[in-house]
């Protein structure tokens, strides 16, 4: 059973199975409908005289002549115009000034009945009109009363409201109709009917009474009788019928268990291919709204009915081929819908639902993105159509609107409250707002502002800092051979050995050298940081530019017996970058891993395509110790050794930042331990721009 449960075998037999089931309960029904007038009573009725039918017969003859003895009486009442009531003449008056007033004929300055009376006036001829119309369609439904009357056979009857007779018959005596097996007796208030048990005790006699009762009691007389050769024909269609009525009642009952059981069974599977499926399966037709599938639904059915209608006397040959496709397609439609409630988006998969939910959210985004005015302005318009939307739980409303606006409230509140904090000083102090609206939006950008003032406070504090240290080094770095500088000239002053005169030249050529590369150092740094040199991109071809600077330097790279690893793309690399620029900034790398590698180590350059943008890295073994951050590094007169015994002027890496910034490229360094790596970033040539 687990294995055929869940199949998809099983599951069309069984849908085949409550098809055919379905088919066969429309099929009772329609038969039925056809043959019984829709009513299984006969099933419980013993004989035609206790039947529904047989009351039928009786209404068949006594509305007609309780409708001519009550209404038409004869043709010189119907011409005289006495057999339109007074409501229908005011009806049809009422509806004839209504047109006069749609025609702006009302003169607002007189009463209403003395309009009333222009109009009477003004429309007589039409009045005149419509009152003949109406007798002629009485006349026309008297003489088609008259008409069905006569096409009775075997039933008798003699009504007479005293002046006026309407008869199928020369009987005229009471005692003339009681002759008859069944018969019913007018005169007075109550009817007298044989057999007794025939229609008394049925609930549609009533009907039958009430028809009776709008007969003047005092004067009318209605006598009806029914044949034995009428009672016998009608009794054996009725035995027939009550057959046909039994038959389809136990199809019906067959065809019910069956199809509840199969349905039930399609219920519980659908959606699923094992009990231990939690998430349901739908196809590609099931994903159609379930409003529209209601409307269609609902359209097979009018239709349904609509063929019915319009085949009759066929229907039950041609029922089973007609109703095929139109069953099968609602029961897949019912199935469906059962499979959304299974999966709880029955309300959340419809057409509705999802349009307002759209358009909600579209308010909702716009609420959200749009300024103040805009939010506003949907406030404004929206309250109100919320209003009348929703005036039947009013109060609901009320609430839903104080209770939003309390919210706005706690919200201001709670940036005005933050306001205060930090204009007294508390830069540190959060607005922390619940609300997700225009106040929410509000704290985030006061709360941006007061960290941006966290920010500069703390960059002027660096800054600072910086300067402090800036001063200090370079303070040092110049004063150092300055000193040398003023001292060898006061002993060169004072020598008068010549041997000794050149070497305190020799001294002051190296300290003037060195104390110029630190004002040009210094000089050319202040000009990268400001972006005041003249920038000339072109392509370059960087692997031949390394190669070429390095066979340049091959001479400092044997002095320090530097071992350098390439790792270049086979393929050539070219770089959008002004060439001089590029070159200086690589040149104060190498000379940085000149200065600051470990003699004997091996420096690794590499060049990695990153697709829009070139990556040109390089790595050393620093010979000092790196307890120094990547930023701090990057400061200027920043050196590796904090000693500052080395010749260099601590602003390489500055320079070469500068530098690769302004040809629109990122510098970066990193410290793990005694490595260090410089990475350059800058943009390809693109041949198409």
């Amino acid at each position: 059973m687990k294995k055929f449960s869940h199949s998809i075998v099983t599951k069309l037999i069984v849908f085949a199975g409550a098809v055919l089931c379905l088919l066969g309960i429309i099929r009772s029904l329609v038969e039925v409908e056809i043959v019984n007038n829709g009513y299984f009573n006969s099933v419980t009725e013993d004989h035609y005289l206790e039947s529904q039918a047989f009351i039928f017969e009786n209404e068949e003859v006594i509305w007609p002549l309780t409708k001519l003895l009550n209404v038409y009486k004869n043709k010189e009442h119907i011409l005289n115009g006495e057999s339109i009531s007074e409501e229908e003449w005011q009806r049809t008056e009422k509806d004839l000034f209504n047109q006069y007033r749609n025609e702006g004929k009302i003169d607002p300055e007189l009463s209403d009945e003395e309009n009333f009376a222009r109009f009477q006036e003004q429309y007589a001829d039409k009045i005149a009109d419509a009152r003949d119309k109406m007798i002629k369609e009485d006349l026309r439904n008297y003489n088609r009363l008259l008409q069905n009357l006569e096409s009775f056979e075997g039933i008798y009857f003699y009504a007479t409201d005293g002046t006026n007779v309407f008869t199928n018959t020369n009987m005229d005596k009471r005692e003339q109709f009681e002759a008859y097996p069944a018969y019913l007796i007018f005169e007075g208030i109550t009817p007298e009917v044989s057999p007794e048990k025939t229609i008394v005790y049925k609930d549609s006699f009533f009907t039958l009474r009430e028809q009776l009762n709008q007969l003047d009691p005092e004067n009318t007389v209605i006598y009806l009788a029914f044949s034995e050769e009428f009672l016998n024909q009608k009794a054996g269609e009725w035995k027939e019928n009550k057959e046909i009525a039994i038959k389809n009642l136990y199809q019906l009952a067959g065809f019910t268990i069956g199809f509840l059981i199969s349905f039930i069974y399609l219920v519980i599977v659908i959606g699923r291919n094992s009990f231990q499926d939690k998430e349901l399966r739908f196809h590609a037709g099931e994903k159609i709204y379930n409003d529209i599938s209601i409307v269609l639904a609902v359209v097979l059915i009018t239709s349904y009915a609509a063929l019915v209608d319009s085949l009759y006397t066929d229907i039950i040959k041609i029922i089973v081929p007609v109703m095929i496709p139109i069953v099968i397609l609602s029961l897949y439609i019912i199935l469906t819908l059962v499979k959304h409630i299974k999966n709880k988006t029955f309300f959340r998969h419809t057409f509705i639902y999802t349009l307002i939910s759209k358009l909600v959210q579209f308010i909702g985004e716009v609420y959200r993105t749009g300024n103040a005015g805009t939010k506003t302005v949907l406030l404004v318009i929206g309250y109100p159509v919320l209003i009348a939307l929703t005036f039947f739980i009013f109060p609901v409303t009320i609430g839903l609107a104080a209770w939003f606006a309390l919210k706005k409230v706690k919200a201001f509140q709670a940036v005005q409250v933050g306001v205060e904090k930090i204009r007294a000083g508390d830069l540190h102090h959060r607005i922390e707002v619940e609300d997700k609206g225009e106040f929410k939006k509000l704290a985030e950008n006061i709360n941006s502002i007061t960290d941006g003032l966290n920010k500069a406070v703390e960059n002027e504090l660096k800054s600072e800092r910086f300067k402090t240290e800036l001063i200090t080094n370079v303070s040092h770095d110049i004063r150092t051979p300055l000193t040398s500088i003023i001292t060898y000239v006061d002993l060169l002053k004072h020598e008068t050995d010549p041997a000794k005169m050149k070497e305190y030249v020799e001294v002051l050529d190296q300290k003037s050298k060195r104390l110029k590369m630190l004002t040009d150092d210094l000089f050319e740094a202040s000009k990268a940081s400001s972006g005041n040199i003249p920038v000339q991109l072109e392509k370059i071809d960087i692997v031949s530019l390394i190669n070429q600077g390095l066979g340049e330097v091959s001479d400092k790279i044997e002095a320090h017996d530097l071992n350098f690893r390439m790792d270049f793309p086979e393929e050539k690399v070219y770089l959008k970058a002004d060439g001089k620029l590029l070159w200086r900034s690589i040149e104060n790398l190498l000379s940085n891993i000149f200065k600051y590698a470990l003699r004997g180590s091996r420096v690794y350059i590499s060049i990695e395509d990153l697709g829009r943008e070139c990556l040109i890295a390089f790595k050393n073994i620093s010979a000092c110790e790196l307890n120094i951050s990547p930023e701090e590094l990057m400061e200027r007169f920043k050196r590796g050794d904090e000693s500052r015994t080395s010749q260099g002027s601590g602003l390489g890496l500055s320079i070469a930042k500068s530098l690769i910034e302004i040809q629109k490229g990122r510098f970066q360094i990193e410290i793990d331990g005694d490595l260090f790596k410089a990475m350059i970033y800058l943009p390809k040539y693109d041949s198409h721009e």
